[in-house]
């Protein structure tokens, strides 16, 4: 799902960079003020797993990627916002010393993985899960179920994005700027493989970490504001 240089216009990493702000600044904020001392090893540890999941690349057609991310995952145990924090620390450092992800498309994958992807799974977690225990199998459904259908609203938008540079950015004989592929390519591209292989991947790693979190540390989870 990282998005490579070249593929999206400057203005559109421009604007995708400036959407994404907001939620750094707000989520830099509640950390600051919320995070409590005992959340730190989880986070520390959970931002460490995300690091190492998305390092595990499936090539998908057009130059892009997919793979499993943990923003749900973290979500769930701490809170969005420390997500937010969390998976756009690993994205600055994938593009920074991997190349993992373009420098200029920074903004673009920030938006798609560290926003998007945490806050909707965090919004269909709590929706799911309701006031279940933390240690009912529903919240365990409810996880597996958000952090799916999270990462490919997360490649969704990433298709989106590749999708409409053809129809926007064109030289002055017709042929496409940046991404050549079109919505009719991009978002098939995209899609299949997050919905038969990354989400799945999402979906099993994090229920099962869930899962041990709730029944082995069920203090370290921070419990959602009513």
């Amino acid at each position: 799902m990282h998005i490579p240089d070249g593929y999206l216009s400057p203005s559109t990493c421009a604007i995708l960079a400036g959407g994404s702000l907001p939620f750094l600044v707000r989520a830099i904020l509640w950390v600051r003020k919320h995070l409590l001392s005992k959340a730190v090893p989880i986070l520390a540890l959970t931002t460490a797993l995300s690091f190492v999941i998305q390092m595990f690349n499936v090539p998908l057609p057009g130059g892009t990627t997919g793979h499993a991310v943990g923003g749900t995952l973290i979500a769930a145990l701490l809170g969005p916002w420390p997500a937010v924090i969390a998976v756009s620390v690993v994205l600055i450092i994938q593009a920074l010393l991997f190349g993992d992800g373009g420098l200029l498309a920074l903004g673009a994958n920030i938006l798609n993985m560290a926003v998007i992807l945490p806050l909707v799974g965090y919004g269909l977690y709590r929706l799911i899960a309701g006031s279940s225990d933390l240690s009912s199998p529903r919240r365990v459904i409810a996880v597996s179920v958000a952090s799916y259908i999270a990462i490919n609203a997360a490649a969704l938008a990433a298709a989106l994005e590749f999708g409409l540079q053809p129809a926007l950015f064109k030289d002055a004989s017709g042929a496409p700027l940046y991404c050549p592929y079109g919505l009719g390519v991009a978002v098939p591209a995209m899609m299949i493989g997050h919905l038969t292989i990354a989400g799945v991947a999402e979906a099993i790693l994090t229920g099962a970490v869930f899962w041990f979190v709730a029944k082995n540390f069920p203090d370290r989870i921070r419990r959602p504001e009513r």
